[in-house]
């Protein structure tokens, strides 16, 4: 395997003067999440105009460069799984890499499970095995031998070909478009994760009322900061077991604080004040500060309904060449049938599966089918996607 590797500012900004005018810059990245607040980021692997290259961000005290050429216009992105990816560009520039083409994404539009390994792509396209060894190496070690660095680059090597043939299939298929909007929605959403109302993604806060979920809210922002300031995973700083533990206590009793297990750690014990400050701001609040509840409406109708579209789903999904896990998941569908059901739906956000291309493959199928205007019936029991829709008739 033929590269580039980069150990220096210098050389990164020389190379990235020629990155921005290829057509298309293909990239991935190797990082270390486990002893840090952020991903350390270690390798950058590139592949562009027919050329491999391997950036060493650890020797490199400054890699933007890199991050203002991939957010620059005039060229397509393509990445594997790409949400770390953009999220150390926005980190460092602010913005999203451009035209982003996201295969594991693209290929759940054709038909390929989502999410689909790199592995599974390039086996299922390419008809390629790529290299299994190297999976746990820690890439923050130096020196890095050749075998680790073309392991690495390995997981851009493939990019091109597969972005090549993945848009031919979407292009044949007319899907095209439909990848355009959940690229858009997509990044919107890694865009909205980085700066909103990340504590609701605290494991367990299902089913808290909106006092114990104000609990959480200071809880998570004091986790934050201690995190930031410590340079810790979050989690390693309070679990969130014990976020949610305290929640439901609703105390700022710092000896009841103490009689929580977990919570019994020599750094926790120098920090019940702060925790019993967050606790009893949470606890002060009016009423109408407190977040709102996010409940899940649960019936045996709804259990039925949801059941019964979920199997109708992954039929047309089939049949259809689409992943059905990439169109909908069972929660989705529970949120279309309370939308269409719900005497106060003006007020309820539009669910996933009444907007843009889902709407029109799937969504309007079900209106009908909620409304009685479609029947479904088993056609071929021996095939794979054994359901016929078909207009009522009475």
């Amino acid at each position: 395997m033929r590269y580039e590797t980069i150990t220096t500012g210098d050389r990164l900004r020389r190379y990235c003067q020629d990155l921005v005018q290829y057509p298309s810059i293909s990239f991935d990245t190797e990082f270390v999440s486990e002893h840090s607040y952020r991903p350390e980021l270690c390798l950058i692997q590139v592949s562009a105009g027919g050329e491999l290259a391997v950036i060493d961000a650890v020797a490199i005290d400054d890699v933007r460069p890199f991050w203002e050429a991939v957010a620059a216009a005039g060229h397509r992105t393509i990445v594997h799984a790409g949400r770390s990816e953009m999220e150390f560009c926005l980190q460092a520039v602010g913005r999203r890499p451009a035209d982003l083409f996201d295969v594991q994404l693209a290929a759940g539009l054709i038909g390929i499970e989502y999410p689909a390994s790199y592995g599974t792509l390039i086996g299922r396209l390419l008809g390629e095995k790529p290299p299994r060894h190297e999976t746990r190496t820690d890439w923050r070690r130096r020196p890095l031998s050749k075998r680790q660095l073309e392991y690495a680059l390995n997981d851009a090597l493939h990019l091109p070909r597969l972005h090549e043939v993945l848009h031919a299939k979407l292009e044949e298929l007319g899907r095209l478009d439909w990848l355009r909007e959940e690229m858009a929605a997509w990044q919107e959403e890694v865009e909205y994760a980085q700066s909103h109302h990340r504590w609701r993604r605290v494991s367990g806060i299902s089913g808290l009322r909106p006092r114990m979920l104000a609990v959480v809210r200071e809880l998570f922002r004091w986790r934050e900061g201690e995190a930031r300031r410590r340079n810790l995973p979050a989690r390693r700083v309070l679990r969130d077991d014990l976020i949610i533990e305290l929640a439901r206590r609703q105390t700022a009793d710092e000896a009841r604080i103490s009689a929580v297990r977990g919570l019994d750690r020599g750094d926790l014990r120098r920090r019940y004040g702060e925790i019993a400050a967050c606790i009893r701001r949470a606890l002060d609040l009016p009423d109408d500060q407190c977040p709102n509840a996010t409940h899940r409406e649960r019936s045996p109708q709804l259990s039925v309904l949801g059941q019964f579209l979920f199997a109708a789903l992954g039929s047309r999904c089939r049949e259809a060449r689409l992943a059905p896990s990439l169109v909908g998941t069972p929660n989705d569908i529970r949120e279309l049938v309370v939308y269409r059901t719900s005497k106060d739906r003006p007020e309820r956000r539009v669910p996933k599966l009444a907007r843009g291309w889902r709407a029109e493959f799937v969504g309007r199928l079900f209106d009908d089918l909620l409304a009685g205007k479609q029947s479904i019936r088993i056609a071929d029991p021996t095939s794979d996607h054994p359901l016929a829709f078909e207009p009522r008739k009475d």
